[in-house]
């Protein structure tokens, strides 16, 4: 049996998410949807757009869509090898803001998946634990004099994450691999920090993709932030209008502002940064490789390679990219470049 994961033609509703990686590589959840599917099938799954199908395969295809987030119950229904799958149950990413939306759920169900027949690290004392059974800790995490409270969902800490003192946690809540949270943290479910990101201030419902940084004071709420991102000290996102009325955010795929219901905070493309004491409004879209700096609040859709209010010389952002990785002790792939070279020439078409 081999899963094939349809990633195609969601990749642009989901902009700015889509833009630089498959949605499959989108943490949702404790896992991306990749992993999700790998986890249960290990070896028996293809993303459509990555082309590495095995041609002639005399194996069993079953196409998935790969927006999709798959359930315990369809994965028993494809082990039984079941030609008609019930999806209807699984949730269907169509907008950005369902991540957040679902995030929740899926990190209940990552929970289970990673934890079933295992045995949690040891918590160490001087911590606040409510409902330790819905804690569960990976080798090598460190928990200093802090608040976990898993009364409202599960509680996940990655390997070698590290919770700093006085931070206050409540699920559900995932602190993904070499994850940090700062001294005095404060997270409210349903929230996921990506691997090796830097969290720090006041964080509730949000996804921070991998290597991320929200490190300082100021509110981040109902949001999505991509890959390698920086928010700078005091960066705090609106995500309820004055009005308590409706949000519209950009629409990359259909050019025009849609409607996303009365939460909604802000949405970050991979490799975007702002300066400090940046005021995000409601359902503000930042695209990727931007640089955010203006005494005003920055337009509700700031484009793809954006510096201030110009345009980012291409040369001038792969050379501030590699600046930042380098902090994490990476360098930037030719992959990487290959696909913000594209990117930065649809941009100049438009």
């Amino acid at each position: 049996m081999q899963i094939l994961l349809d990633d195609i033609p969601c990749n642009d509703a989901l902009y700015p998410f889509g833009a630089t990686r498959s949605i499959a590589h989108l943490r949702i959840g404790i896992l991306s949807i990749y992993e999700k599917w790998q986890l249960a099938f290990p070896g028996k799954v293809t993303i459509v757009s990555e082309g590495n199908l095995k041609p002639g395969s005399a194996e069993q295809v079953f196409e998935i869509p790969a927006n999709l987030l798959p359930s315990a119950n369809l994965f028993d229904q494809l082990r039984k090898s079941t030609s008609t799958l019930l999806m209807r149950e699984c949730p269907v990413m169509q907008h950005p803001w369902d991540i957040f939306q679902h995030n929740r759920q899926s990190i209940v169900e990552d929970f289970s998946l990673l934890t079933k027949g295992k045995t949690s690290a040891p918590i160490s004392r001087g911590n606040g634990i409510v409902c330790p059974e819905n804690i569960f800790v990976e080798p090598g995490a460190k928990i200093s004099f802090s608040t976990l409270n898993a009364s409202e969902g599960p509680i996940y800490i990655g390997k070698n994450a590290e919770i700093l003192e006085g931070s206050l946690v409540r699920g559900p809540f995932a602190l993904c691999e070499g994850g940090i949270l700062k001294m005095g943290t404060k997270v409210y479910g349903a929230t996921t920090i990506g691997k090796y990101c830097i969290a720090g201030g006041e964080i509730k419902n949000s996804v921070l993709m991998d290597y991320s940084n929200k490190a300082h004071d100021g509110y981040l709420g109902d949001s999505v932030i991509g890959g390698w991102c920086n928010l700078g000290a005091g960066t705090s996102n609106s995500n309820l209008k004055n009005t308590a009325g409706m949000i519209k955010v950009w629409n990359n795929e259909t050019r025009e502002f849609l409607e996303a219901g009365t939460k909604c905070g802000l949405f970050m493309g991979d490799y975007s940064r702002c300066a400090i004491n940046t005021s995000f409004n409601t359902g503000t879209v930042v695209g990727v490789c931007c640089n955010i700096f203006r005494n005003a609040f920055p337009p509700k859709h700031v484009e793809d390679f954006t510096w201030g209010s110009e345009s980012y010389i291409f040369e001038k952002a792969l050379r501030d990219i590699a600046n930042w990785k380098k902090l994490k002790g990476h360098d930037i792939s030719q992959d990487e470049i290959e696909s913000l070279k594209k990117l930065y020439s649809l941009k100049k078409k438009s």
